[in-house]
């Protein structure tokens, strides 16, 4: 019998692909597959909780989806995913509402979770998370000209603030063989950017011990028909001379490298087990820089780790001054049961760190606004996302724009433009963080263009 099965992913781009493997796995079991939660046999909330305010929206919506059931709009509610793994027992005495669980290392079991619960069951899986199955069949919920993949699971690093490790074990490369047959696929049907993804893609093939690493990995996507790839996330202290070298020289490998550092000062970077210094960061800056001069670089940074002083959060924004990230992401620091930070002394005031982050905020916004500004008369490449009626002109992303984090680019255009295609845009404003610009029909390229 198959029984209508609504998805609903929160979180990273990392959870969103194995929510749409669980989608694929309902599907070929013969179950309707749908985004909307009323009227669903079963409701499966994949989940993340990472931090607290992830872990705070993810109890939202289990609350959310069981008023749909206290309604009588919604049978079961499934909930997958981080939370489910880190608080079970939580769960089962908090929120009664919920019919079943599966953890990160069950994904594949979700078909016989649903239909458990159709049978009246209160089905649990809990899974060797270091034995999680990343291959398979995907039903892919991005608009059809971009698409995640995603190249390894779990991590080793061992950060000291960081909870992944025991939600996801340890770091597992998926084969080369599997990641290419996975990215034809995405290539036939209508990919135009890829977005490799994993906690750490400069660590990728290294447990392989056959010599697989992600400069060859990307070498060989590039020879598929994709006009963009885009790299998240880069650790710096596993960037190689050779993996900068197939960056640059891959046209089609975008200039946009996602590089967490989380913070420049020495002592914070040990407590943190960060294996950088601020000398080693600011040297592969420079690096990146030489031989990509128009490269932007992203990071997440951690404002009000234990031992956070004064001193320690100036030389954060002196860094940050000097080096002037076109982006980042700031977080204030989360003391996560299990993590090392969590037990650290000389915990940092909340307020304090809150106010800290506000700061960097601020000091970054600064740093974009600048960069919006120096793209002022220039020409970028635009990946068309589609008309948008508010803005009342079309919507896209430069290089220098990934997905949902960054800003957009809204353009003027004199006939139709569908979205996924490509266009140059020549830049004449700025509002708000977007670059507003009017399609360019024959560019003079420039910095940031394809020769």
């Amino acid at each position: 019998m198959g029984y209508k099965v609504a998805f609903q992913s929160l979180g990273c781009a990392k959870n969103l692909v194995n929510t749409e493997q669980m989608m694929a796995l309902c599907r070929d079991a013969g179950h309707t597959v749908t985004g909307e939660a009323e009227g669903a046999d079963v409701a499966v909330l994949n989940t993340c909780g990472f931090i607290e305010s992830a872990k705070s929206e993810a109890i939202d919506a289990i609350l959310e989806l069981a008023a749909l059931k206290n309604q009588g709009k919604l049978k079961k509610l499934l909930v997958a995913g981080c939370l489910s793994q880190r608080y079970p027992d939580d769960i089962r005495t908090e929120l009664p509402e919920v019919d079943g669980l599966l953890g990160t290392g069950s994904y594949t079991d979700v078909v016989s979770a649903v239909e458990r619960l159709m049978a009246g069951e209160r089905p649990e899986y809990f899974g060797e998370i270091a034995q999680a199955y990343d291959d398979g069949a995907r039903w892919v919920t991005t608009p059809p000209w971009t698409a995640y993949l995603k190249i390894a699971e779990g991590c080793s690093n061992g950060c000291a603030f960081c909870v992944i490790p025991k939600l996801r074990g340890r770091y597992r490369s998926r084969s080369m063989e599997a990641l290419l047959r996975e990215a034809e696929g995405l290539a036939r049907r209508g990919a135009k950017e890829l977005i490799v993804i994993a906690q750490d893609i400069t660590r990728y093939g290294l447990d392989l011990k056959d010599g697989t690493t992600l400069a060859k990995l990307l070498t060989e996507l590039c020879r598929l028909d994709f006009h963009w790839i885009r790299l998240h996330y880069l650790y710096p202290e596993a960037v190689t001379d050779e993996l900068i070298e197939v960056i640059a020289r891959e046209k089609k490998i975008v200039h946009y490298l996602d590089i967490p550092i989380q913070h420049a000062n020495d002592g914070i970077l040990k407590a943190m087990r960060r294996r950088s210094t601020r000398a080693e960061i600011e040297a592969l800056f420079a690096k990146l820089r030489s031989a990509m001069p128009d490269v932007v670089i992203r990071t997440s940074l951690i404002c009000g780790l234990p031992g956070e002083g004064e001193a320690e959060f100036e030389e954060l924004c002196d860094f940050l001054r000097e080096q002037k990230l076109q982006r980042a992401g700031v977080f204030q620091f989360s003391p996560e049961e299990g993590t090392l930070a969590a037990a650290m002394e000389s915990q940092v005031d909340p307020e304090t760190a809150r106010r800290r982050v506000e700061l960097v905020v601020d000091l970054q916004s600064r740093v974009m606004d600048q960069y919006n500004e120096d793209r002022l008369g220039t020409c970028m490449e635009v990946l068309c996302e589609g008309f948008d009626p508010e803005a009342g002109c079309y919507a896209g992303r430069a290089y220098a724009d990934s997905v949902d984090i960054d800003g957009r680019v809204l353009f003027t255009a004199a006939g139709l433009v569908p979205a996924g295609e490509f266009v140059w845009v020549r830049v004449t404003g700025v509002s708000d963080g977007d670059l507003i610009g009017e399609i360019e029909e024959s560019p003079e390229l420039n910095e940031g263009g394809k020769p």
